[in-house]
């Protein structure tokens, strides 16, 4: 006999169409201005072929900055015996604060490939090829400006939203219950000069940040569940991750694998084909996109046996998951940098990051500790209780007088981000002048 739904899940399914049409109409509305899914495209003299994207839009300072200058002197930095130091082998001790030139290097390098994904992305949702890659896998890194990197694209990653809509809510708006979208790529260096340079084979896997109404939703899924192969049957909590960020990753359809299959039989590939050299992997991306870099590593590291090092650097991250799940990420011995910006509120969600530890203890005022101890044990009864992980790069917008004025997009942008890395000399001097950026920035990627 079929399971009638009760009155509570019909309550829920309400809310979650609701949320979707309230998206879809959100987008459409403001298709003619800045929109999520249909972005302005804006051309200067020498941007002829960049896109203003979602997140990526700001107009007070240019792509193009981030660029390497032609007359600049610097060659990029060779890291050799050292790549894993700047991989987060010690945990970049001594090489944020002040932040050490190479790094910088590296860390701009690596955002160059998430932008990738985000122009390679096909925002329109007019088009027949909505939330599919633009360019063809053999073209992307050449067509988003990066063709001198020394890497290779070799495998299109998707990601399929587990949120399941009746059969009218695709027949009102269709684009916006498109439930599986491109989301990144993997691309393994082969330039001999480059993996000369970096000491090692890296391989990476760029993802964009958050695009279509379903992912949108999923996001909103905040409260923490259960890693599927970490249930042990035992009552005191185990490692958690957002739920949302989770259903993208492992969901899948008859005819789409889901993200961590693809993940893993190209790392698979990767591993039996370039083992037996120095290898590192390298996961990255901004938003949502930095969520399913963190799930991605964890993913690896605990399905391969004696992996090479995994290392994350994130941009604009949310929190993942609980501190059970923070523990294993640094007993797999991944290396995560986090760059965050402290007026970018998307680095703030989901829940709460509220600490139980002995200090509370501690309090003059025993109320108040018995207060926050009362707190915390309701919040993590609402499984909402959240662990900051890795090292963090903190970097203010307001610290850059052409970003203090930033609304909450700007602040969430990636070229935001990348600008404040490329400025950012040590907490105690602040941002460096424009002039000093430049005899500082790499001539060329090669």
């Amino acid at each position: 006999m079929q399971q009638v739904p009760n009155k509570l899940q019909r309550e829920d399914k309400k809310q979650d169409l609701i949320i979707i049409m309230r998206l879809a109409l959100t987008i459409r509305a403001s298709s003619s201005s800045f929109s999520i899914s249909n972005p302005i495209i804006t051309l200067s003299q020498d941007e002829s072929n960049t896109p203003t994207l979602p997140f990526n839009r700001c107009t007070t300072h240019s792509w193009s900055q981030l660029k390497p200058t032609s007359s600049a002197n610097y060659m990029s930095p060779k890291l050799g015996p050292k790549w894993k130091q700047y991989q987060g082998i010690n945990h970049w001790q001594d090489l944020l604060d002040p932040l050490d030139d190479n790094l910088r290097w590296e860390i701009l390098r690596y955002g160059h490939f998430v932008d990738a994904a985000y122009r390679s992305f096909d925002f329109d949702p007019s088009s027949p090829t909505y939330a599919t890659c633009r360019h063809p896998k053999s073209s992307l890194l050449n067509r988003c400006g990066i063709a001198s990197s020394g890497y290779k694209l070799t495998k299109n990653l998707r990601a399929t939203c587990g949120i399941h809509l009746p059969t009218w809510a695709d027949k009102i708006s269709s684009w916006a219950c498109s439930r599986s979208s491109w989301i990144g790529y993997i691309a393994v260096c082969e330039h001999k000069k480059e993996i000369i340079r970096l000491g090692r084979r890296d391989v990476v896997i760029a993802f964009r940040g958050t695009a279509t109404c379903l992912e949108w939703l999923e996001n909103l899924r905040a409260t923490l569940t259960n890693l599927a192969d970490q249930v042990d049957g035992k009552d005191d909590i185990g490692p958690m991750v957002q739920k949302g960020f989770l259903s993208l990753y492992t969901s899948k359809t008859p005819k789409q694998a889901s993200l961590q299959e693809m993940v893993r039989e190209e790392i698979g590939r990767v591993i039996k084909s370039y083992g037996n050299e120095p290898l590192s992997l390298t996961l990255t991306g901004h938003s949502l996109g930095a969520a399913l870099a963190i799930l991605s590593a964890y993913d690896i590291t605990t399905t391969f046996e004696n992996p090479p090092m995994v290392t994350v650097v994130s941009f604009g991250g949310p929190r993942v998951g609980n501190k059970r799940f923070r523990r294993i990420l640094e007993q797999n011995g991944i290396k995560i940098l986090r760059i965050v910006n402290p007026d970018d509120v998307f680095t703030r969600v989901p829940g709460f990051a509220v600490s139980n530890d002995n200090d509370v203890a501690d309090n003059e005022d025993v109320h108040v500790a018995r207060l926050l101890g009362w707190l915390h044990r309701r919040v993590e009864d609402m499984q909402l209780v959240y662990a900051d992980v890795g090292q963090e790069l903190r970097l203010s917008s307001k610290d850059l007088p052409y970003l203090k004025q930033g609304d909450v997009a700007t602040c969430h942008d990636l070229k935001t981000y990348l600008h404040l890395v490329k400025s950012f000399v040590s907490s105690s001097c602040g941002p460096c002048t424009q002039k000093t950026i430049n005899d500082m920035w790499p001539k060329a990627w090669l």
